[in-house]
């Protein structure tokens, strides 16, 4: 076995990216975005008549958004320097729900902010992507960080020695999302975290 691993997600875990959406969507699209809706669904309705955008258009805002607009992303509060940090006793990879044609987009966006660390793109659950970089690196303990309960339980599912913690980094959003029944912990800030991701490694791999 080599180091421990780390897989963390980037959207609202390192970088936020629903208020830069939310604030491109009404600059430029005369669109609101009700960040209380996690799921998208009824969250995003045309100022002017009040109408709630189709499935198929949120996606294409979000192709978009991912296309042109990654400059508007920030980091989350104290998670690049934690990461920075943790990185000394593990490895570490971004494994990242956008499409393939945005892939070389996030390495660079987060290259800019001095996150070299490898990036992988998924789409769909992340147990099966989980899996491969386990097997890969082989790592003596392993913990999975994203913000969507789906992800966790695909993770529980593929992968069950990986510790997940569920972290919802943007403050306008954490209040409204229930903790995920298949992460072992929900903690929405870094500084808070990271005692007990150093925890968690040392144990070595969850009971699965």
């Amino acid at each position: 076995m080599s180091r421990p691993l780390i897989i963390t997600d980037c959207d609202e875990v390192l970088l936020h990216m629903v208020v830069p959406f939310r604030d491109w969507l009404d600059e430029v699209h005369d669109v609101h975005f009700d960040l209380s809706n996690h799921s998208f669904v009824d969250a995003l309705r045309r100022k002017a008549c009040g109408t709630v955008l189709e499935v198929g258009e949120v996606w294409t805002m979000l192709r978009a958004f991912f296309g042109t607009e990654m400059h508007r992303q920030y980091p989350i509060d104290g998670a690049l320097e934690t990461l920075a940090r943790l990185s000394a006793i593990a490895d570490v990879v971004v494994l990242t729900n956008i499409g393939e044609a945005e892939h070389e987009g996030r390495i660079e966006q987060l290259r800019k902010l001095g996150v070299e660390h490898p990036v992988f793109w998924n789409q769909g659950g992340k147990g099966a992507p989980a899996r491969r970089l386990i097997d890969e690196y082989a790592p003596s303990a392993v913990l999975f960080v994203d913000d969507l309960a789906q992800h966790h339980e695909s993770v529980a599912e593929h992968a069950p020695e990986a510790w997940r913690l569920h972290m919802v980094g943007e403050p306008l959003m954490a209040p409204h999302i229930p903790p995920a029944p298949a992460a072992h912990a929900r903690i929405d800030s870094w500084a808070a975290a990271e005692g007990w991701i150093r925890e968690r490694l040392a144990q070595g791999r969850a009971a699965a």
